[in-house]
């Protein structure tokens, strides 16, 4: 197998922080993670008997706690370190250089003993490692694909013996193109990283590689907070988001779409949206189709910069930083609405923090975490552009006139009950006030539009709890199937949650179709292991069960001749054109289960030439694609896209795409 010199892998490396115009060549493409360094055949057999060593291990740990659900819970903080080395062996990521003294085969070796150690422990009764302070490694498994994912902790010495909730902020890294789990893990254990707040537990998530923290990234920063929570006493009210460069990018992303859960927010440098930033720092013309234009605006924080207007935020630049732009493109589309950017920026400093203004941002968050954020906010303005994103605070939107159009709430309860309600492109929403939160016995709503309290006027009206708890759902969804949150496209949603890819034992109807099926179905099982860190799950259609069925999104891969699942829902699909040349992508509510969806023909969907720069990795086909087979798939598309478009609100398939 060709490897990569080591000169040649140092300037990849380096290269992980200094995209450029080298890479917007979509015919010169490099490997991201590149391939690692070639190591001898006795340092591959020392490693690979000392990963059946460690799993024999915590085999053995599984077992003797078989009767002990909390001590099982704790196995993949030991499977971690069996899935870091046994990914760097399996995909050649094993890095060495001499200049930045990286040595990933002495880290694996520590890293098995490391392993080895705590499947001691585990078995024993006795995690240790779960009630430390200092620098902690933890491990969750994910709800996506069964995959064990690491996270950093840093945990104040006060935490020990404090008995109460602690501060928590969240740290998102930069763009880390050999930050394998080997690394992440090595720099988890060895460093406590850019910020350590007093009293504060620091959370580091590992966000599936290197994708920005979107999509299974940006899930992994959710499971990971509910592990946290599991496991930690934090205070829910002084949840800090911050992060640098990628993190920065992260940062602003959390902050936009979950501007309910944070206290405060602190992105440093990285982007804010694809677009501008690429022509700026990538120096690329970009030339969009129409959907993927559209599609931007699942991920462009200048999209929904309302959603600020209750998260306090203080950005932080080097002057001179060419990523300062995603803060100044923030800071216009904010001016915008009337609010000015506390932007603190270093001066003559380039991509990195400045000791005096990192100062400057630390007295500015510190006090902002000290007080924490409001529980229930007397005002909730919130603006998204897809049910995946519908919820701020104790408002819900469940339904939109329109995707992709800009969905806008605004929100206010008075002391007295008073609800006021201003919506716009919103055809349903939840008003959820758990116990304590409502701030009167009773209530009077008022909305604009005052269609959204026609249902609710005909139906019995819902009263204030004696627990002050209030919950009241307006508008109407109508019947049949509808866009809901969680189930809205596009493609790349249904990896978000649960997936099986179901591969096909029949016959295609030819060969074309056949030939691109495997070639294509192959790779994006590869490029979830190689991209989000995680093996797919993977079923033949004669093996998929009704609990696969209830609990997972189902990826059918061919077509409805070679697939007997397809088989038996094509005819409910409003899109399925299948010929000697055309293989149809899309994404569905299955018909099998209507409350999860059906992909057909598509893993996610940015590719190769998205990987040299984070701001590129965003959807790249909609709802549904057709797509030509004999053109030979590239790093930018499987084939040629001879039609792609939207389905309406009602999975409808539209007149002129739904453009």
């Amino acid at each position: 197998m060709f490897r990569i010199a080591l000169p040649l892998l140092l300037a990849l490396a380096l290269a992980a922080h200094a995209d450029g115009p080298m890479d917007n060549v979509a015919e010169k493409i490099r490997p991201v993670p590149p391939l690692g360094v070639k190591i001898a055949d006795s340092a591959r057999a020392e490693l690979t008997t000392g990963l059946k060593d460690l799993a024999a291990a915590i085999d053995k740990a599984g077992e003797m706690n078989k009767a002990k659900p909390a001590m099982l819970a704790l196995l993949p903080d030991v499977q971690v370190y069996h899935k870091a080395v046994l990914y760097a062996l399996e995909n050649d990521e094993v890095y060495i250089d001499g200049k930045s003294k990286r040595d990933d085969l002495t880290v694996a070796r520590r890293l098995l003993n490391t392993g080895l150690e705590r499947a001691k422990l585990l078995e024993e009764g006795k995690p240790i490692w779960t009630t430390a302070t200092g620098l902690v490694l933890r491990g969750y498994r994910s709800k996506i694909d069964d995959s064990v994912q690491p996270y950093g902790l840093v945990i104040p010495a006060s935490y020990a013996n404090s008995g109460r909730n602690h501060r928590c902020d969240f740290w998102w890294a930069g763009r880390g193109e050999t930050r394998t789990e080997l690394d992440f893990i090595q720099g988890r254990e060895r460093n406590a990283g850019e910020f350590t707040p007093a009293d504060t537990i620091v959370v580091h998530p590992y966000g599936r590689f290197c994708n920005a923290n979107k999509f299974a990234g940006e899930i992994d920063t959710l499971e990971v907070l509910d592990h946290v929570k599991k496991h930690y006493r934090i205070d829910e009210n002084r949840l800090v988001a911050r992060g640098f460069s990628m993190g920065g990018a992260a940062c602003w992303q959390f902050a936009v779409h979950y501007p309910s859960l944070w206290c405060a927010a602190a992105p440093g440098a990285g982007f804010a949206e694809t677009p501008e930033f690429l022509n700026v720092f990538q120096k690329e013309k970009v030339e969009p189709t129409w959907y993927e234009r559209r599609l931007w605006k699942l991920y462009n924080c200048t999209e929904s910069v309302g959603n600020l207007t209750g998260l306090p935020t203080v950005a932080y630049s080097g002057e001179i930083d060419p990523q300062k732009q995603a803060a100044d493109v923030m800071a216009r589309e904010l001016k915008k609405i009337g609010r000015e950017l506390t932007h603190i920026i270093g001066p003559k400093t380039g991509h990195k923090y400045e000791p005096g203004a990192k100062a400057i941002v630390n007295a500015k968050i510190d006090a902002l975490a000290a007080k924490g954020k409001q529980s229930v906010p007397a005002v909730v303005i919130f603006e998204t552009y897809s049910l995946r994103y519908n919820k701020s605070s104790w408002v819900e939107i469940l339904g939109m006139e329109k995707h992709w159009r800009k969905a806008r709430v605004v929100a206010v309860v008075a002391p007295s009950g008073q609800v006021s309600l201003e919506t716009e492109n919103v055809t349903a929403l939840r008003l959820n006030f758990n116990t304590g939160e409502f701030p009167a016995g009773s209530y009077n709503l008022s909305a604009k539009p005052a269609t959204l309290l026609e249902r609710f006027a005909e139906e019995d009206k819902p009263i204030v709890g004696s627990d002050q708890s209030f919950r009241v759902e307006l508008g109407t969804l109508g019947d049949g199937l509808r866009k809901s949150p969680g189930l809205q496209g596009p493609i790349d949603d249904a990896f978000l949650d649960r997936f099986i890819i179901v591969k096909p034992t029949g016959t295609a109807m030819n060969k074309a179709i056949g030939d691109w099926t495997e070639a294509e179905m192959t790779r994006a099982i590869r490029h979830w292991r190689k991209h989000f860190r995680g093996d797919a799950i993977v079923k033949l259609d004669t093996e998929v069960t009704a609990d696969d069925i209830a609990s997972a999104n189902l990826i059918l891969w061919g077509d409805p001749k070679s697939n007997a699942l397809l088989a038996k829902i094509a005819d409910k699909l409003p899109l399925k054109e299948f010929n000697d040349t055309t293989v149809t992508a899309l994404i569905y509510p299955n018909p099998l289960n209507p409350k999860k969806y059906v992909v057909l023909n598509s893993g996610f969907t940015f590719r190769d030439y998205d990987y040299l720069n984070n701001a590129r990795q965003v959807p790249k086909l909609p709802d549904y694609a057709l797509i030509d087979v004999t053109a030979p798939p590239n790093g930018r598309a499987p084939g040629k896209i001879i039609r792609a478009g939207f389905f309406g609100e009602k999975w409808e398939l539209l007149g002129n795409d739904g453009k």
